[in-house]
């Protein structure tokens, strides 16, 4: 394409997600609280599993970098969603729409991983108890750890790489609150045929690829509890993974269809978008620790020793 005549854009404008002053004061309001509980739960999370000594094992270890990726992907987005609430013009530069881009594919791309590990977790635990400290031994739960950061890594360096290349030349608005892939493609006037292919097999390996994985693993985990004979051991059971199949269909359901929706700014897109990149970091806190007697007698625990901490 001949880009002679155009001139180049060095900045986006955001929509966001009103443009009404009264809905943007209400929604400044919500979203601080939101980020406010995201960083105290997710905070409380790491360090209730890092003091407490019952908790030292692969699934905790697991839930902690999920907590650790949760703060950094509503962080990603949320401060400067909640500055942009507060300004009239809401630009971004191009250099920091592509930063925002890429720590979006890093936090999501992880955090995809990483549920995708603790759905083989519980299937050793649930499927193969016996094996399970044979099996899921420090050597391996650290290398899947590491494997999850390494692909979110990947993945984000690829479709940056190819994005660094895109010209954006007279179209600058983004309907949307923050920079995602697939807003941005449609704004480049040069060849965008490459970001495509690569946008499009990073949601097919990276995310139905992840939710694959869990699929697998739920339907053997579901078919070794209806095995057991006794309704109380399966009941038992079922409680070690529910926390964990609640925030699997929250996070995929929402972030597949966010990335397989046609990108138009529609509000649903925008509502699937603020579901998996601002609600969920909110609520995997609250999802572990309420269904998980582990975490709670923690919590107690804990907080006995800083109480008593504090009276001493």
């Amino acid at each position: 394409m001949d880009l002679g005549n155009h001139s180049t854009v060095t900045e986006f404008i955001l929509l966001g997600l009103s443009a009404n002053p009264h809905i943007q004061a209400l929604l400044f309001v919500l979203f601080l609280g939101i980020y406010l509980l995201t960083l105290m739960g997710n905070l409380t999370m790491l360090l209730v599993i890092r003091a407490d000594s019952h908790l030292h094992t692969p699934m905790y270890f697991f839930l902690s970098h999920l907590s650790f990726v949760d703060i950094c992907l509503s962080s990603v987005t949320v401060p400067k969603l909640l500055k942009d609430l507060l300004s009239q013009k809401k630009m971004i530069s191009v250099e920091g729409c592509l930063a925002q881009v890429f720590f979006v594919f890093v936090a999501a791309g992880t955090e995809a991983c990483l549920l995708s590990v603790m759905a083989y977790d519980r299937y050793v635990a649930i499927c193969r108890p016996l094996l399970y400290g044979q099996t899921m031994n420090k050597q391996l739960y650290m290398q899947l750890v590491w494997g999850s950061w390494g692909l979110g890594f990947l993945d984000a360096l690829i479709n940056i790489f190819l994005a660094m290349n895109m010209i954006f030349c007279e179209a600058k608005i983004i309907p949307h609150y923050s920079c995602e892939m697939p807003s941005l493609l449609p704004l480049s006037c040069s060849d965008i045929s490459r970001n495509l292919i690569a946008l499009l097999c990073s949601t097919l390996l990276h995310g139905l690829g992840t939710f694959l994985l869990v699929f697998l693993s739920y339907v053997r985990i579901i078919a070794t509890i209806l095995s057991i004979s006794s309704t109380s051991g399966r009941s038992k059971a079922f409680s070690t993974c529910s926390s964990h199949l609640t925030a699997v269909t929250l996070y995929f359901g929402s972030g597949l269809l966010r990335h397989l929706m046609p990108n138009s700014g529609s509000p649903m897109q925008l509502i699937f978008s603020v579901q998996y990149t601002v609600v969920i970091p909110m609520l995997n806190p609250l999802i572990y620790s309420l269904k998980n007697k582990e975490v709670k007698a923690a919590l107690q625990r804990t907080l006995e020793k800083y109480l008593q901490h504090i009276r001493c």
